[in-house]
């Protein structure tokens, strides 16, 4: 399923504006990022798609169909959500916090509790570990099983707010790489939210950087907004000067080394 964004905006009753005439296209199967600073209006976009927030003006589409047309439960229970931190319900063990969504929608607690098991074992998880409850898993275990919950009803749709932002280096690095294999595998519509320019270009099949008050700064694939920054705020926002981003290549042992703009190595060239 496509998602659109047509000249959204979103004003609070106090006059802040946290979106401004923001357009978007998100084709089928491919992973939108949606990066800035705080108050950039990153995360109301997102919960537009579910009407967790709606505009003020402007549409939002899916397959084309105006979201404000759909019964507000039936599409959330529609579209995978990773909040922040997981957000588990921590009275429930892990198996029936995946199973939620499932439940709800009809379907046999033992059926349900089958495919939760199932999806655990897809996101790296040992199933017996459905049988904890959140408080006894790591804070890694504890997204990997919050992604296994968005993912339980087979949705199109998976929305992600900072998925990985509570976790160390490491485990974030693993946790993306486990969602890259999940998406290469399953293909979703997914549009992730995250303040990390990195984590952005990883994961992101395009990027959309905003400035404050959701103006958009740039739109593009991560290799187009590395290649070509458009103005100095994206050129500062990436990086575009750090030494990491400036890379050459050097002869080393009969092998070709790249490195950064402090000399550090990088990787070879194959």
């Amino acid at each position: 399923m496509g998602i659109e964004f047509r000249g959204v905006s979103k004003t609070y009753p106090d006059g802040t504006v946290a979106v401004a005439e923001f357009s978007c296209e998100v084709p089928s199967h491919r992973t939108l990022a949606l990066v800035g600073t705080s108050g950039s209006g990153k995360t109301t976009l997102m919960r537009m798609v579910n009407r967790m927030i709606d505009p003020t003006t402007g549409t939002v589409l899916i397959d084309g169909k105006d979201v404000r047309s759909l019964e507000k439960v039936a599409l959330r229970r529609s579209i995978g959500y990773v909040p922040q931190a997981g957000g588990l319900l921590p009275h429930r063990r892990v198996i029936d916090n995946v199973a939620t969504v499932p439940v709800l929608n009809g379907v046999a607690k033992a059926a349900a509790r089958e495919t939760a098991d199932g999806l655990l074992a897809k996101v790296g998880l040992d199933p017996a570990l459905g049988r904890r409850f959140p408080g006894q898993l790591s804070g890694g275990q504890q997204q990997r099983v919050a992604v296994a919950r968005a993912l339980a009803a087979d949705p199109n749709i998976l929305l992600m707010d900072e998925p990985f932002g509570a976790v160390d280096p490491i485990v974030r690095r693993d946790l993306q790489d486990e969602l890259l294999a999940l998406q290469s595998e399953l293909g979703k519509t997914i549009v992730l939210v995250t303040h990390d320019i990195d984590e952005a270009f990883r994961l992101g099949d395009e990027v959309v950087i905003l400035r404050t008050g959701g103006v958009i700064a740039q739109v593009g694939t991560p290799q187009q907004i590395v290649a070509d920054p458009a103005d100095d705020f994206v050129r500062d926002f990436v990086g575009s000067d750090r030494a990491e981003r400036t890379l050459r290549t050097v002869e080393m042992d009969g092998r070709r080394v790249v490195v950064d703009g402090d000399d550090r190595p990088v990787g070879v060239l194959a």
